[in-house]
């Protein structure tokens, strides 16, 4: 895989991110991509200010090469998260879930490297003006916490691409190596992968989570939610539950304050919990370590390229 602007900015091997996923993005899956030359990622968004400093401080002691962490700016413990981010001296952050100019001036003037998670091109100039180095650019294939749009990947990358001048990753919808090139090709600097190492060996979700996603089909999530925080899921009894609660008009946010995301994909509750992962997971059938999809990944880019090249 080439080097892009992308992977010098990050200071990275290859242009590959690892998504930051509430209940999976824990210290043992960043510090693997990272060690593997990707950007691993911390999901704040499933932690109290006190254990993401302890995940910070065991990537540090189980890598020595760079990785992040996704901050949900919509998260109660945001501002107590951002004070140990600069404490601990993280060099990058994605934030996500809200306006990137709440924190970006701050994180900034920290001397860390900012990016964004953005579902539209109107998001993405907002970025940029906000001083945001570089943006996420997520199509709606993606599991958890999407726009509302419901623009593809596929779309959103090429009017991205002729929207902005910073760095940018597409996100959405992607798991193997000639996704990667397809990426690049249509001028992303590099990407972001979630569904693929949620379903890994160093994910620490549960494994009846990681079972559903090597038994979905392309057809198996859906996106709800879209009145109050679109988010892609499992069709499964809390889905239908949802559908059911917005049919009657009943309260969607007591609905989910049972934390719901926890039990699923970190408990392995299949009944009752909320299960987020991405269309693409019909294209997922086994559960590999890091270093194996780095493999694979690595593997399908060079063979897609040799295929295009050759045509």
């Amino acid at each position: 895989m080439k080097s892009t602007r992308l992977t010098k900015l990050l200071g990275i091997k290859y242009p590959i991110i690892q998504g930051g996923m509430v209940w999976v993005s824990g210290y043992k899956l960043a510090s693997s991509v990272s060690n593997e030359g990707g950007l691993g990622v911390l999901g704040a968004g499933s932690m109290k200010p006190e254990l993401l400093k302890k995940h910070i401080v065991k990537c540090k002691s189980n890598t020595n090469k760079p990785f992040a962490v996704n901050l949900p700016i919509f998260s109660s413990y945001s501002q107590a998260q951002i004070e140990i981010i600069i404490e601990e001296k993280v060099a990058i952050v994605i934030t996500s879930a809200g306006s990137p100019k709440k924190y970006t001036q701050r994180l900034k003037e920290a001397g860390i490297i900012v990016g964004h998670v953005v579902p539209s091109v109107l998001l993405a100039k907002k970025c940029e003006d906000a001083g945001v180095d570089f943006i996420v650019a997520e199509g709606f294939e993606a599991g958890g916490h999407n726009g509302r749009d419901e623009t593809t990947t596929l779309c959103l990358i090429p009017q991205i691409k002729e929207a902005i001048q910073i760095p940018f990753a597409a996100a959405g919808g992607i798991a193997n190596g000639s996704q990667v090139l397809a990426c690049l090709a249509m001028g992303a600097d590099g990407v972001q992968i979630g569904t693929k190492f949620a379903c890994s060996k160093e994910s620490s979700a549960h494994e009846n989570y990681k079972d559903e996603i090597i038994k979905a089909n392309e057809s198996h999530t859906a996106l709800v939610l879209k009145s109050l925080m679109p988010v892609r899921i499992a069709k499964t009894n809390f889905y239908d539950e949802i559908l059911i609660a917005e049919k009657k008009g009943n309260d969607l946010a007591e609905l989910l304050g049972k934390g719901r995301a926890k039990q699923g994909i970190f408990e392995g509750n299949l009944k009752q919990g909320e299960l987020e992962f991405g269309q693409i997971s019909g294209l997922i059938k086994v559960c590999l370590s890091v270093q194996e999809i780095f493999y694979q990944l690595k593997e399908e880019y060079k063979k897609s390229l040799n295929k295009v090249v050759g045509v």
